[in-house]
């Protein structure tokens, strides 16, 4: 989850700003294991007031706003119709029965009749989230949800229990790699997706987490990409249910954010190999604490980046942190995302047919390519 933040010409509108009011919001998502019974997590995290939940639904989806009408549930809490989240804390609902398969889609409604406020959301996503006015929580069709965004709001996530549940869950915690940026829009084309295919077409009862958040840095909080990922740790994988092992990628944006300008990167200090590596083992160490295994990613390659993200000196920087990543022996195991990625020709730069448009990110094929190199024993 992320502080209410402006839409821009990168992710487009949202409606974290400004919040709801006598609306429906109807966010679809992908299940990456399934179950008898689920529950919702709901934030409100970076809220400044409580947040009036008036309702909530979950039912299968049907495409875009489409829910079909016989798996609408009503959603409880604590027996209760609705909820009052106080600012700085979630809120999981009641256990509701619907069965549930992996890589199924859902879709979860919620209900604000009274004004909420800025919204605690998730700024970029490759899935959409619709809106209508007024209440229709339990509407099966698409008619009243006029309004859409590429972004998630209050929503944290989906817990299943009994039946085909998994054992435990990997989660993938990071930015704009893990989060998916250059992934072709409606077709859970991220890594995590592909991994959770994987997962599925090998049997093995694993749940797949995306905890990434474009723009995350290691070390240096952001107004608009969120909390530095040492202060979200513990929230979006230490505390959550039934993990086992995190996958890390992070360091990128700490080497590269210096040589840019603007509020959202600031403070952008220059940070060091040492530095890098100390928050690294800071991450490592909390999880191993836990009994969590981690898993770390070698930071992707940058060279030919349509921003200012490269210069000899980030590169040699780049190189020592996935030295220390592969040869340091403080993860567990180690996702060469820089080798799956890099052009032969010159490993600096990505190889041509697995990055998007901007230079930088993968594209389907490329993020295809950092799930295909993951060893499913690691997990």
């Amino acid at each position: 989850m992320q502080r209410p933040t402006p839409g821009d010409d990168d992710n487009g509108p949202n409606w974290s700003m400004r919040g709801f009011a006598d609306q429906s919001v109807r966010q679809v998502i992908r299940m990456t294991a399934g179950g008898s019974r689920l529950r919702v997590r709901l934030s409100n995290v970076y809220g400044t007031r409580p947040l009036a939940v008036a309702g909530a639904a979950v039912g299968r989806s049907a495409g875009s706003a489409l829910v079909w009408p016989d798996s609408v549930r009503r959603l409880t809490f604590g027996g209760s119709s609705g909820t009052v989240i106080p600012p700085g804390r979630e809120a999981v609902s009641d256990a509701v029965t619907l069965p549930t398969s992996a890589l199924e889609k859902l879709a979860v409604t919620l209900r604000f009749a009274r004004p909420t406020g800025p919204a605690t959301f998730h700024r970029f996503t490759t899935a959409t989230s619709y809106r209508a006015k007024g209440d229709h929580l339990t509407d099966p069709a698409t008619d009243a949800y006029s309004e859409s965004t590429n972004a998630w709001y209050h929503l944290a996530g989906i817990e299943v229990q009994g039946g085909a549940a998994p054992h435990e869950t990997v989660v993938a915690f990071g930015d704009s790699l893990v989060d998916g940026v250059g992934a072709t829009a409606g077709t859970d084309g991220r890594f995590t997706d592909k991994l959770a295919e994987r997962l599925v077409a090998a049997r093995r009862p694993v749940g797949v987490v995306n905890a990434g958040v474009a723009g995350s840095r290691l070390l240096n909080d952001s107004s608009c990409f969120g909390d530095r990922a040492a202060a979200r740790f513990r929230r979006d994988v230490l505390d959550r249910p039934g993990v086992g092992a995190v996958i890390v990628h992070l360091g990128a944006n700490d080497l590269g954010y210096p040589r840019l300008g603007g509020d959202c990167v600031r403070p952008n200090p220059r940070v060091t190999v040492r530095q890098l590596i100390a928050g690294h083992r800071a991450l490592i160490q909390a999880a191993h604490a836990r009994n969590i295994k981690v898993i770390g990613v070698t930071i992707l390659p940058l060279k030919g980046a349509l921003f200012p993200f490269w210069t000899p000196e980030i590169e040699k920087s780049r190189l020592a942190v996935n030295h220390w990543i592969r040869t340091g022996g403080a993860y567990d195991a180690v996702l060469d995302a820089d080798r799956a990625l890099a052009d032969p020709a010159d490993p600096s730069r990505p190889r041509p047919g697995y990055v998007f448009q901007d230079g930088l990110h993968p594209d389907d094929a490329g993020y295809h390519a950092i799930a295909s190199a993951i060893d499913l024993d690691a997990l």
